[in-house]
């Protein structure tokens, strides 16, 4: 099985239960085809460099998978096909990290440097 990371961005108007839905229908699509889901993050409704199908912010979505090829082929399939998604972006990688990814330690120090201030 080969290592994936897939970045989903999803439109603006969608609450964040319809985004945890998206979620589980990638993650669904994945284990019929007989995949897995390693990871998700969320990272929130963040405004776009540039306006895409006319929307000007989206809800970031990052999974880590550990997948065939042919299942990730499928899930890129229903996802062009998805409304709900803007873009996406999959990448093959030689192994998963256990750290956080970037954005998310980035919150992390935003979180943690605004109690120091006085």
């Amino acid at each position: 099985m080969a290592f994936y990371e897939q970045v989903c961005i999803a439109r603006p108007d969608l609450s964040t239960s319809q985004v945890d839905g998206l979620k589980e229908k990638c993650a669904s699509i994945l284990e019929n085809n007989g995949g897995r889901v390693v990871d998700t993050e969320y990272w929130g409704a963040k405004r776009l460099a540039y306006r895409i199908k006319k929307n000007r912010k989206g809800h970031y979505l990052f999974l880590k998978i550990e997948s065939p090829t042919s299942a990730v082929q499928e899930l890129e399939r229903l996802l062009r096909i998805d409304e709900d998604v803007i873009r996406f972006l999959t990448i093959r990688v030689d192994a998963h990290s256990d750290e956080p990814s970037a954005m998310m330690k980035a919150k992390a120090q935003r979180k943690s440097s605004s109690g120091r201030r006085q």
